[in-house]
């Protein structure tokens, strides 16, 4: 059946199956996603400064939203970076929540992620509720703000979390190109 099929009857195609590695060494599957409100996906790099300068936002994200029902991860989104260069780069950014490794580049594909860094925030089902900038911090490449002024993944959460739409479900981020795996 075609995806617009599935789109008119008001059903999503099912979650792929994966089994993903963290940089710890432990075993992660949408089985993980029951129970859960939202599944919130950081996709990053070890070589994209905009990405690296986030980690500590991203920390603080999972800090906030972890305990309240949204299952937090990171993904490397770079399929030649050696397991062991990202295990020494998710210890020195301090990723206070597990780094995924994505070889097949599996949760990239079903978020439809372009750069890092970039968020998604999906239903425990595998629909992508919100997909893009982390905040308006980075206005473009040279160009940050102090503070952000707009918060959209911490909105986005928020909206899901109340039961509502999520207000923008599409933001453009601004950083490291992924390359996609052919």
């Amino acid at each position: 059946m075609s995806l617009v099929f599935w789109l008119a009857l008001g059903a999503y195609p099912a979650v792929p199956r994966f089994q993903l590695r963290d940089t710890g060494g432990a075993i992660h599957t949408p089985a993980e996603w029951g129970g859960q409100k939202a599944i919130l996906l950081f996709f990053v790099t070890t070589d994209c400064p905009v990405g690296n300068s986030y980690v500590p936002e991203l920390n603080r994200i999972r800090e906030a939203y972890g305990g309240r029902g949204v299952l937090v991860y990171a993904v490397q989104a770079d399929t030649t970076v050696a397991e062991s260069e990202v295990a020494h780069y998710a210890r020195d950014y301090r990723y206070s929540f597990p780094l995924l490794l994505d070889p097949r580049q599996v949760l990239v594909q079903l978020a439809g992620a372009t750069v890092t860094p970039e968020a998604a925030v999906l239903s425990p089902d595998g629909k992508v509720l919100y997909r893009g900038r982390i905040d308006d911090r980075v206005a473009d490449f040279g160009k940050q703000r102090p503070q952000p002024t707009e918060r959209d993944v911490r909105d986005a959460l928020d909206a899901v979390l109340a039961g509502r739409p999520v207000p923008h479900p599409l933001t453009k981020s601004i950083g490291c190109a992924i390359n996609r795996v052919k």
